[in-house]
């Protein structure tokens, strides 16, 4: 089969890079306009993927008609032309709603969204047609007409019960073999075998493992989403089926954690902004290191955990983040900029891809299999290595992953725990279903066999 690419164009990728450009003084001055260059810009990020690869797939998410996509959409039908006839095609997911008080499937909001596309000068050469039911050839054959497409480009994405169902769904639907016609390519059987393994671990779990996310975004599970996909790839990896228990950092502030994580095989703190929630983090923290049940902190949470150690085992009172209290007595976590020379006006984050070198023999180490690792970041603080990292190495705090340089911490563990470890990077955003990130992998495992043992 070709091989692919799925590329995901974000607007603030997009926007950043524009602006990185007018500050370094790229456009010489002149007015920095959304046409040519935010859709340049977007075009040449379709254009860096696409190396090594047969196709790419470009993600453009939203609503057809929304202020925020028009810059997206201009840059698709600029990109389809530049491209040439059967080098890139423009398929188009849309919904066909069931309207059940006239027991119908109706088609008019497919055609309006088609309609508001062809104004904009793009024609979708293939429709995938959201529906709760199976649409019926006459109903296809009806879009097909309106939409200006062949009926064998009209395809049901039907609702499945796991979303990892829809890639076999759509095979059966003949998907697949439409789009390499439409781009030239050789129709080859595709081996769906790797896919059809993991559904049946989907399907057929042989066990169950409870872990608890504390956040602060917790009434709004959509903001982990990448989080939660994370954590059950690593179950299905496991044949282990993941049970989410989703827990406010505030309601652990007046209470005794063990009263709402004594029945976690493992404890998770994500990422998040702001100080709202980090106590009742921190005390879920000490809970999990006291008690010897498996951690994963992920940035704002190995934040956290560095600040729960310093405070509790390295007697640092007053250990602190500059992000909660300006002039903390102990300034554990702080400012990017304080690390390192920020030059550009508004270069306050750490964004993107940074290398990571592994302490050989720690549990990062044995997760990777490698040491040596590449991580995708978001945050802007950092660790205060050059005040803090002696005195709580000297406690048992292990400072296993820093950048080439050493100038970051990336990751921190604690040795004598089944598992402790606290990342800096999100690992989230790289695990896939068939190939779950080796850290959460570790962490699932982990909380497994804590599991056996409660």
């Amino acid at each position: 089969m070709p091989t692919t690419r799925n590329h995901t164009i974000t607007t603030g990728r997009i926007y950043n890079t524009v602006i990185q450009k007018e500050r370094r003084g790229d456009y010489l001055g002149k007015t920095v306009q959304v046409i040519p260059h935010i859709t340049d810009e977007i075009k040449g990020a379709m254009k860096k993927v696409a190396k090594d690869v047969d196709v790419v797939l470009v993600e453009i998410g939203g609503t057809v008609g929304d202020i925020e996509s028009q810059p997206f959409l201009e840059a698709i039908r600029q990109f389809k032309l530049e491209a040439g006839q059967g080098n890139a095609i423009n398929m188009h997911l849309t919904y066909v709603p069931y309207i059940k008080a006239a027991g119908e499937l109706k088609s008019k909001p497919t055609q309006h969204s088609v309609k508001e596309l062809r104004a904009l000068g793009i024609q979708p050469e293939v429709l995938l047609c959201r529906a709760d039911l199976d649409i019926p050839r006459s109903l296809r054959d009806k879009i097909a007409l309106f939409c200006s497409v062949t009926p064998d480009a009209v395809f049901c994405c039907r609702d499945a019960e796991t979303i990892y169902e829809v890639p076999l769904n759509l095979h059966l639907e003949g998907l697949d073999a439409k789009v390499a016609a439409l781009l030239n390519l050789a129709d080859r059987k595709p081996d769906l075998t790797a896919w059809h393994d993991l559904l049946h671990r989907i399907r057929n779990p042989k066990g169950t493992v409870r872990i608890g996310i504390v956040g602060k975004y917790v009434e709004f599970k959509e903001s982990y989403k990448s989080l939660i996909e994370a954590l059950h790839h690593a179950g299905y990896g496991l044949e282990t089926e993941v049970d989410l228990k989703w827990i406010e950092g505030e309601e652990l502030e007046h209470c005794d954690p063990a009263t709402v994580l004594s029945d976690c095989a493992g404890i998770l703190v994500p990422g998040g902004f702001g100080v709202r929630g980090t106590t009742g983090m921190i005390k879920a923290i000490q809970y999990a290191r006291e008690h010897k049940v498996p951690f994963f902190g992920i940035c704002l949470g190995m934040q956290m955990a560095s600040v729960e150690f310093a405070r509790n085992v390295a007697g640092l009172e007053g250990a602190d983040s500059t992000e909660f209290e300006e002039n903390p007595r102990h300034r554990v976590i702080f400012k990017l900029r304080e690390l390192v020379d920020v030059e550009e006006l508004g270069g306050t984050m750490r964004l993107g891809a940074y290398p990571c070198v592994l302490d050989e023999g720690s549990q990062a180490a044995r997760a990777y299999g490698s040491l040596k690792i590449s991580e995708r970041h978001r945050h802007r603080y950092e660790f205060n290595q050059a005040e803090f990292r002696g005195p709580m190495e000297a406690k048992g705090m292990a400072f296993t992953g820093l950048s080439p340089d050493g100038t970051f911490v990336e990751i921190v563990e604690l040795p004598d725990h089944p598992y402790f470890l606290g990342c800096q990077f999100h690992p989230e955003f790289k695990s896939k279903p068939l190939q779950p990130h080796p850290l959460f992998t570790a962490f699932v495992k982990a909380s497994a066999e804590q599991s056996l043992r409660q």
